[in-house]
């Protein structure tokens, strides 16, 4: 599951809308927003984001959230780290090997790490 998905499945869960009513709203099938929920499709586009903020009645900092949240929900992510210190590559590839393995704790230490730095790098 991806973040966007489990967030979409939160939003329907809390206001207590069915997969197949809200596909129909939508115009999209019950298994595309499965699939969403899943994390098995990639990224939802711009339109779909903005048509689910609108479904939901979903304003101000929620409507970001949640399009922030379907920036961060490709499943298969590609790093380039050509012209990077080769830490990056060893990084990136060390990640992709073993983040099937790491607990939700050493996820929680490193996402922790990388949203400070987003901070440090804003402020």
């Amino acid at each position: 599951m991806t973040p966007f998905g489990r967030k979409l499945r939160q939003l329907r869960a809390e206001r207590g809308v069915t997969m197949k009513d809200m596909a129909a709203a939508l115009k999209v099938t019950p298994a595309y927003l499965s699939a969403l929920e899943h994390g098995r499709r990639g990224r939802p586009g711009w339109w779909l984001v903005q048509a689910i903020i609108g479904y939901f009645n979903i304003i101000w900092d929620e409507a970001e959230e949640l399009e922030k949240l379907a920036h961060l929900s490709h499943p298969r992510i590609i790093i380039d780290t050509s012209g990077l210190d080769p830490k990056a590559t060893e990084l990136a590839n060390r990640l992709a090997e073993d983040v099937a393995h790491l607990s939700s704790g050493e996820m929680d230490q490193i996402l922790a790490v990388l949203r400070s730095r987003v901070r440090r790098s804003r402020g």
